[in-house]
């Protein structure tokens, strides 16, 4: 098993926070792998939060190709951050020739551009982007997206962190996830480590999906170039999310009627049975198998949390208005936010989908049994 932290904050807050929570959480997970996912930015990218940020590991040769790529298309660098690393990595951790986190100016004939539109031609471009890297070995692209950074890698998390010195380059968010491990089900590869990201959508799993090749063939059949990859099985849940709301319309209290969707008795006397019975029919390709426990971040900035039907792996929620964490354990939201109120901790069962929104003042808890709030 893995272990997850995530965090949403009024104030932004360093990615070492999230790290040491999952450090104190270390007996859940091997120390093999991290990976970060930055939202709602704070510090220098504070004032662009229009500006896309490319996040990725380059090798030199493939830094100057990547700045060939992006002078054709008319991007200008806005803003960038300067790892100084030390010469030699610790123990665990690869040696890497640059981590990239770079804000940019869109080309001026993008100026008149719809937001939808910018968001397709985004995706294009992290996908030919990625494609070059794995095609020379030379590219690892996460993120190509405004007011978003992504940071994976090998090794033990805490230390991983501390290397890049994430605590002084300037790196501070309002929403921080983080994930201890890397991928074991698979030969090690960054692309298999979560949080996974697709335009603005992103999650990270403790668990198995033992239904991922039902939904990948699903997904891929959708015509979204974004529904790639696949290098992890709990990928799908980020696209689920995804499907669900650009391409269904849905809200986020849909979710989990999509992929642990009530049967029997609960769906048919449901106030909403006949639409839930209709969706269930329709998206039975996305319905998953296997332990979860799911975290996840909206374009709005909510947060959420849901678990499989048997509640086979922990998570609890706490906090305080202003500030409100998810972790796989008790101890991490100890360690990140010591002086809450306990007694409010909440540990979300298998109908729940636990809901911090953009206000950040409380945990909202919408039940699979409840009536919907359905879309107009």
């Amino acid at each position: 098993m893995c272990r997850l932290f995530a965090i949403t904050s009024e104030d932004p807050v360093s990615p070492m926070v999230a790290l040491e929570a999952l450090d104190v959480m270390r007996e859940g997970h091997d120390g093999s792998g991290v990976g970060l996912f930055l939202r709602d930015l704070g510090g220098p990218f504070e004032t662009m939060k229009d500006a896309p940020i490319l996040s990725g590991i380059f090798t030199e040769a493939g830094l100057r190709r990547l700045d060939v790529k992006m002078m054709e298309k008319g991007f200008i660098t806005k803003y960038k951050i300067s790892f100084k690393l030390d010469k030699t990595p610790p123990e665990g951790v690869p040696k890497r020739d640059i981590y990239l986190i770079r804000a940019y100016e869109y080309p001026e004939e993008w100026e008149d551009w719809s937001w939808e539109k910018k968001q397709v031609e985004l995706t294009r471009i992290r996908l030919e982007l990625r494609a070059m890297g794995e095609e020379e070995k030379d590219m690892i692209v996460f993120s190509f997206w405004p007011d978003v950074i992504m940071i994976k890698e090998i090794g033990d998390p805490l230390t991983v962190g501390r290397y890049l010195k994430l605590d002084a380059n300037d790196i501070q968010a309002r929403i921080i996830m983080a994930q201890g491990r890397q991928n074991t089900n698979y030969a090690i590869n960054l692309y298999a480590c979560h949080p996974f990201f697709v335009q603005g959508f992103s999650t990270m799993t403790n668990g198995e999906n033992t239904a991922f090749i039902p939904i990948r063939e699903f997904l891929q059949k959708r015509g979204f170039e974004g529904y790639m990859g696949f290098n992890s099985d709990s990928e799908v849940f980020t696209h689920i999310l995804h499907y669900m709301q650009k391409e269904l319309g849905l809200g986020l209290e849909f979710y989990k009627h999509i992929i642990t969707p009530l049967a029997g008795e609960a769906l048919a006397s449901h106030a909403n049975s006949d639409l839930l019975t209709q969706l269930k029919h329709t998206c039975r390709r996305l319905i998953i198998d296997g332990p979860n426990c799911v975290i996840g971040s909206l374009p709005d900035h909510s947060l959420f949390m849901v678990q499989d039907r048997k509640k086979l792996r922990p998570g609890v929620i706490g906090g305080r208005p202003g500030i409100f964490a998810y972790s796989s354990e008790i101890c991490g939201l100890d360690s990140a936010i010591p002086d809450r109120d306990k007694s409010k901790d909440f540990q979300p069962m298998y109908l729940d989908t636990a809901i911090v929104g953009p206000d950040r003042q409380e945990v909202q808890i919408c039940r699979q049994t409840e009536r919907l709030h359905l879309p107009h």
